[in-house]
């Protein structure tokens, strides 16, 4: 009766109950560069209705409904993925990475991180891959279901929530054996890491994120902590369970644990060698290098930048040099959070000086990082049905990769959320 009812409704006010397709906008920068494609496309404009690219092209035809939006000296590109994230911490020139995850309150950075959040996405990265609360539980969960929900703007995450770590091999550290400490991940060893996995993903986990190497104490170099048995086990839940797996890995030892293990990413790989970088390429495992991490503490260390640099820096340099030579899939993530939010172009930069195209490093930041995590069919290019996350950045970023710290205007799902002008930002809901 009551679905009759709705019929006849609905027959006696016509066009009131029909669905109104939504307001095209048509993009018109001086070019546009697609996230696959080395050179920029000069003339070409961007058809979006709803939250979807409809046409891209050279003279499209806008709808007569269609506002247009000119965006002159400007280039036109998917919105960026930031590969690497930390929204949960803050600089440490502000505040020690022991500070913050034994003294800072949740609510407190709970509340810095929804901050982050809109920094990163006014700075034209749309999407991140959050790899770890570092002591905050799983409040990105939270976090990214408030993005989500429209409560707060912010970028597209992908979640780790806690990590995980070898019992013993992470901290803080120097307290009585036996005191009960906040730590910076979940321990778990042996077979008690399937467990683990599981329940980080049940509670919400889109990424399973392990550390294959730390320092067992303070002063202590790095080395391996999971067995490369361990690692297959954890990875192999993971996958099961339809979850890519970052391993943070900075020796050769861990770096070669993790390869053989199945990671689908390594991150930093600071002491990486040539045969190890050829190991990752014949196994497709990309390399997150973090280029930006290591620039950050060396300068809160006292270095001024100029040249030459300390051993640290000339190290990840060379370990970036060799896996560019042994042509290892590279993501573009800085581990920002260490350095400040809404600077995440910083690791391109720096991607760059290091002897990487800007074409390259920007197919990085959004093609191929969409390719990396598994979000090509949604995100990373400027194609037809692709979700609409675009930026517009002043100038050619093929020519000069400082363009893209000049964003201009940000759309995240066909939702306009920053312009040239003052604007203020409205969520987006997706």
């Amino acid at each position: 009766m009551r679905g009759l009812l709705i019929l006849l409704l609905a027959l006696i006010a016509g066009p009131a109950f029909a669905q109104t397709a939504p307001q095209a906008t048509l993009l018109r920068p001086d070019s546009v560069f697609d996230g696959v494609n080395a050179e920029p496309h000069v003339g070409w404009q961007v058809l979006v209705r709803g939250d979807r690219i409809e046409a891209v092209g050279p003279n499209l035809t806008a709808p007569a409904d269609a506002r247009v939006v000119d965006l002159p000296g400007m280039t036109l590109m998917p919105g960026m993925i930031e590969g690497h994230s930390h929204l949960f911490l803050h600089p440490y020139n502000e505040t020690s990475w022991d500070d913050q995850v034994l003294h800072e309150p949740l609510a407190l950075r709970t509340a810095r991180a929804t901050v982050a959040a809109r920094l990163t996405l006014m700075a034209g990265f749309t999407t991140v891959r959050d790899l770890g609360t570092e002591g905050a539980g799983y409040a990105d969960v939270g976090l990214k279901k408030a993005i989500d929900q429209g409560i707060i703007p912010g970028p597209r995450m992908l979640v780790a929530t806690r990590a995980i770590v070898a019992t013993g091999a992470y901290g803080p550290k120097g307290f009585e054996p036996g005191v009960e400490v906040p730590l910076g991940a979940e321990e778990a060893d042996g077979d008690t890491l399937v467990r683990v996995v599981r329940s980080q993903i049940g509670a919400g986990a889109d990424i399973v994120k392990l550390y294959a190497d730390y320092r067992w104490g303070p002063g202590e170099p790095s080395r391996p902590t999971f067995s490369e048995a361990e690692l297959r086990l954890a990875v192999e839940a993971a996958h099961s369970a339809g979850r890519l797996v970052a391993v943070h890995a900075g020796t050769a030892e861990g770096m070669r644990r993790a390869i053989l293990a199945g990671a689908d990413t390594i991150e930093h790989g600071d002491a990486g060698t040539p045969e190890i970088f050829r190991l990752m390429h014949d196994h497709g495992t990309a390399l997150c290098p973090t280029l930006a991490a290591t620039d950050a503490i060396s300068r809160y260390r006292g270095w001024n930048g100029q040249e030459p640099a300390p051993e640290n820096v000339l190290a990840k340099r060379r370990a970036f040099a060799a896996a560019m030579a042994a042509d290892v899939t590279l993501c573009m993530g800085g581990d920002v959070g260490v350095y400040a939010h809404g600077t995440n172009a910083r690791e391109m930069v720096l991607m760059v000086a290091a002897g990487l195209s800007p074409a390259r490093t920007l197919i990085a930041a959004t093609g191929g990082n969409a390719r990396i995590f598994h979000l090509d069919d949604r995100l990373g290019a400027v194609n037809p049905g692709l979700l609409a996350d675009l930026v517009a950045v002043q100038g050619d970023p093929t020519e000069d990769i400082a363009a893209v710290e000049a964003v201009r205007w940000v759309m995240k799902g066909g939702v306009v959320v920053r312009t040239p002008e003052p604007l203020e930002v409205q969520p987006a809901i997706m």
